[in-house]
C-alpha cells in the first residue's frame, strides 16, 4: 500500500520523473494496444474464422484456381473480401460486422439459412466490389502487367476495351471465379 501512495504523490507532484512516465506509460499503453488491435485485425483475416460463417463457401473455393493451381499461389477469403490498404480494411471490417451479428442472431447460422440468403449477400458484395473498382481483385491482378498473348480473344477483347476505358471492372464480368454463383431470382434489383 506504501508503493501505491507513493506513486500516486509522485504522480501528483509536477516532477520531470511524473512526466517521463507518464509519457511511457502512454507509449507503452499505445503499444499494447496497436498490437492487440493488429493481432485481432490479423486473426479475422485467416480462412479458419471466414469458415466460421460461411462453411459453404469456403468449402467451394477449394475448387477454384484460386485454391490449387500449377503456380502454388493460394488466395484466402481476405485476400479478395478485405482491402489491402489500412483505412479500406478498417471500413471494411465495420461493414462485416453485420455479418457477425447475422450469424450471431441466427439469420445464417445453418447452411441451409445461408443457403437462403446468399443472394442477397452475393448481391452485396458485388455491388461492393463494383463500387471501389474491384480494388480487390487489382491487388494481385494488374492490368498493367496482363499478357494478352496469353488469354484468349474475348478476354483480350474485353480487357483491352472495357476494362482499360474504366467501363467495366472485374466483378462485372468474374462473378463465378472463385464461387458458384447463387441463384438470385428473389434479389430484388438483380
Amino acid at each position: 500500500m506504501k508503493i501505491l501512495k507513493a506513486f500516486w504523490q509522485r504522480m501528483r507532484a509536477p516532477s520531470k520523473v511524473a512526466v517521463g512516465l507518464v509519457l511511457f506509460m502512454g507509449f507503452m499503453g499505445g503499444l499494447l494496444f496497436w498490437g492487440a488491435f493488429n493481432t485481432g485485425m490479423e486473426a479475422t483475416n485467416t480462412e479458419e474464422f471466414c469458415s466460421g460463417c460461411h462453411a459453404p463457401i469456403v468449402k467451394e473455393i477449394r475448387e477454384t484456381i484460386h485454391y490449387a493451381n500449377r503456380s502454388g499461389v493460394r488466395a484466402i477469403c481476405s485476400d479478395c473480401h478485405v482491402p489491402h490498404n489500412w483505412t479500406d480494411k478498417i471500413v471494411r471490417k465495420v461493414q462485416a460486422s453485420k455479418e457477425l451479428v447475422a450469424f450471431a442472431m441466427g439469420t445464417i447460422s445453418t447452411e441451409e439459412k445461408f443457403q437462403e440468403r446468399r443472394g442477397h449477400l452475393a448481391h452485396r458484395e458485388w455491388k461492393r466490389m463494383k463500387d471501389n473498382d474491384s480494388q480487390e481483385c487489382r491487388n494481385c491482378h494488374n492490368y498493367e502487367y496482363m499478357d494478352f498473348s496469353e488469354q484468349g480473344e474475348r478476354s483480350v477483347k474485353q480487357h483491352s476495351t472495357a476494362l482499360a476505358s474504366g467501363e467495366k471492372t472485374c466483378v462485372d464480368c468474374h462473378k463465378g471465379i472463385a464461387h458458384k454463383l447463387p441463384d438470385m431470382k428473389d434479389v430484388e434489383g438483380w
